[in-house]
């Protein structure tokens, strides 16, 4: 395993690679349902917007799983980008043609630009990364290795 660094100015540790890849495979699979229950039992604002947090939680996920050793904030910041660039790429006719022959195409791609898409695609990527950072915090501990204590010196170098 090879340190690295979860947030500028913290140390560097050994990451999990098998179990942050488990962690984003489980959060990207959580994360269509809970996206997929949220169209079943919500309407409006609440439905469009906290499926656009949720679509940028499951790029994050995607990402994480594809390059498992990258840091939380760059993993957020990757998936924002790539959300951002999604809902400009809709200000073309490209997604709104693509959706009108595909689901598929309408659920990645959407099909309109709206402007308060991208505060919720922010809101998911901070959401993404907090719960990135606390997994690879986790996993870090439950990973440590176990270090015996030296034990107390009494005066003149003896053991105590």
């Amino acid at each position: 395993m090879t340190p690295v660094t979860f947030l500028p100015g913290t140390p560097a540790r050994a990451v999990d690679t098998r179990g942050i890849r488990t962690a984003a495979a489980a959060a990207a699979i959580v994360t269509v349902g809970a996206g997929l229950g949220l169209r079943a039992i919500a309407a409006g604002s609440a439905a469009k917007y906290g499926g656009d947090a949720l679509y940028t939680v499951l790029v994050l996920a995607l990402v994480v799983l594809a390059a498992p050793r990258l840091a939380p904030l760059k993993a957020a910041a990757t998936a924002l980008a790539f959300s951002c660039g999604v809902e400009f790429l809709q200000l073309s006719y490209v997604p709104a043609e693509l959706s009108r022959r595909s689901t598929i195409a309408r659920l990645v791609l959407g099909s309109t630009f709206n402007a308060p898409d991208l505060l919720w695609y922010a809101v998911g990527a901070a959401a993404g990364c907090l719960a990135h950072t606390a997994v690879r915090a986790l996993l870090s501990r439950s990973r440590a290795p176990l270090t015996p204590r030296p034990t107390p010196s009494r005066p003149g170098g003896q053991p105590g």
